[in-house]
């Protein structure tokens, strides 16, 4: 057997076949096509290695949210509502993602969601959410290209924004179009600096909070204490303030969370997915604890909230909390070195988001739900129509260049996340009924591969959370002398732009409730099953260590 072929075992027959190397994503689109339409448009393929995946899942979705938007929330809440905010989304988040790992491991599909919905939902909701992911993940990419230019605008703004967006777009669209593997790459890199960033940024915190930069000295819970607050008020007055203030932190901590769901778009163009998405899928709690949790910490405590340059409208990372803390400690150089990283963050979440939204654009054209021509894909397994098309949204960004690019950054910021928000609730609908059908299909939880915790109960946590945020995000315009068009519209839209997706399809096709006894969870598992990926066995204890990191 020659180096581009490898043994496997039917999952059926359990008797040895061979399989060409390339081959198994074709034995999937066989399995979802038909072998007629597989050679017709071929499909993507699995060339994301562990480490890809383990970085896009470790660094995938550090962006702006937890660079430069944070800071706007510690103004209107405080230290203590924003470390609360960021802990309790964090524990919904977790709670979600355990839920889809399990149906990811079960049916590595690519762009997943929509499919999973599909199959064990309605196919109107696949739809719904199919588009609602897809127009999010373009929305979001616009947000991140935005942020992006604010952020060159830290150096040099007397050059036109329009000519930054369009050499980052360019990239972006180059690091997509090629191979998966390009964009494996690509993400790698941006999440290994990340990951760097934010653990410098973390030690560095300690350092200032315990007086060892050259102004302030110790500092301590300082800015937790009068004449500050932990707490501030928010809106209302007393209780009652502190506590709109908290909740107001949950729709900025929901956008900074926005795309961790990320991993199992890209499970469907994992290699060796049964072994490399649980363990993606398990770390999601450390990331969380680490870079959210201790990071809002961090910034709360060498940071107050009334600082004016927190709300500043200057170009670049002025307003970031980690910059105006470097800079209130005297420590020179350094807000330039963070500013390059927060561009390079804004750089891979665009690169990331134009990835997840061709996915599910792919993933509607599975379902029939998109005109099948997107399902073509170059040799090299790239949906080319898919990321065109998605990248072609992306021109809204040149918005930026009359409007302002604050404005458009938080125009996007506000829409993208309540489309999360409904990625999310739609993954805890469909993993209820995923769970049902494996029930009355016959299929015991105990032989999967991944088994999340604490079902249905965490499940349920999560889709309740999700839903309170949804409904309550725009408060504010309800309260005295806060009303304005433009925040409601922002607010809620996105609740009838979903449920009129839904409505279409379902009126359309007049599509069914999904009865779990005939829920398809089977069809393209076969050739994943039938596969067998080589072992990685470490040689000495550095790659012990690297083996367990990545």
């Amino acid at each position: 057997m020659d180096g581009d072929e490898k043994g496997a075992y039917s999952s059926e027959a359990q008797e040895p076949i061979t399989m060409r190397k390339g081959s198994i994503g074709m034995g999937e689109a066989a399995d979802l096509y038909g072998d007629a339409d597989a050679e017709k448009y071929g499909y993507v393929s699995r060339g994301l290695k562990s480490r890809h995946i383990q970085f896009i899942a470790l660094g995938g979705t550090i962006g702006t949210g937890l660079f430069l938007g944070i800071g706007t929330a510690f103004v209107h809440s405080g230290p203590l509502s924003v470390l609360l905010g960021y802990t309790f989304t964090g524990i919904a988040i977790y709670c979600m993602m355990q839920c889809l790992g399990e149906m990811a491991t079960w049916l590595p599909l690519p762009g997943a969601v929509p499919q999973y919905c599909a199959r064990y939902v309605d196919p109107a909701m696949g739809f719904a959410v199919g588009w609602n992911n897809w127009y999010s993940s373009a929305l979001t990419l616009c947000a991140e290209i935005s942020a992006a230019a604010i952020v060159i605008g830290f150096w040099n703004d007397t050059i036109n924004q329009a000519a930054w967006i369009t050499i980052i777009i360019v990239v972006i669209i180059a690091l997509n179009i090629f191979a998966v593997s390009i964009y494996g790459e690509a993400e790698f890199i941006f999440a290994s600096i990340k990951i760097l960033t934010i653990v410098g940024l973390l030690l560095l915190a300690l350092i200032i909070d315990l007086g060892g930069a050259p102004h302030e000295g110790r500092l301590g819970f300082r800015y937790w204490k009068h004449p500050y607050a932990a707490m501030l008020e928010y809106v209302g007055k007393g209780n009652t303030g502190r506590f709109a203030g908290l909740f107001s932190t949950l729709v900025n901590a929901a956008f900074s969370y926005g795309g961790v769901e990320m991993v199992a778009v890209a499970a469907g163009e994992a290699e060796n997915p049964r072994k490399n998405i649980p363990k993606a899928v398990q770390r999601v709690f450390w990331r969380i604890l680490f870079f959210y949790v201790l990071g809002s910490l961090a910034i709360g405590m060498i940071v107050p909230a009334n600082d004016p340059n927190l709300l500043s409208t200057l170009p670049g990372a002025h307003s970031s909390p980690w910059v105006i803390a470097i800079q209130r400690a005297g420590i020179p150089v350094l807000p330039h070195i963070i500013n390059a990283v927060i561009l390079t963050s804004a750089s891979s979440s665009a690169n990331a988001f134009l990835y997840t939204g061709s996915r599910y654009l792919f993933a509607l054209a599975q379902n029939g739900q998109a005109p099948r021509v997107l399902l073509k894909c170059t040799k090299k397994g790239v949906p080319v129509w898919c990321v065109l098309i998605t990248a072609s949204i992306s021109l809204l960004t040149y918005m930026t260049v009359s409007v302002g690019a604050n404005d458009v950054f938080n125009w996007f910021q506000t829409l993208t996340t309540i489309t999360s928000l409904f990625t999310w609730v739609s993954i805890c609908i469909a993993y209820l009924r995923f769970k049902a059908a494996l029930e009355a299909q016959g299929v015991s939880r105990d032989t999967l591969v991944f088994k999340s915790k604490w079902q249905p109960y965490t499940c349920y946590i999560a889709l309740v959370y999700f839903i309170i945020i949804i409904v309550f995000n725009g408060w504010k315009v309800f309260t005295n002398g806060n009303w304005s068009v433009q925040d409601f519209i922002t607010a809620y839209v996105v609740i009838p732009i979903y449920f009129a997706f839904y409505g279409f399809w379902k009126i359309l096709k007049r599509s069914k409730f999904v009865k779990a006894s005939e829920a398809d969870i089977w069809s393209g598992k076969a050739a994943l099953d039938a596969e067998v990926w080589p072992g990685n066995n470490p040689r000495n204890w550095l790659e012990k260590v690297w083996f367990w990191i990545a």
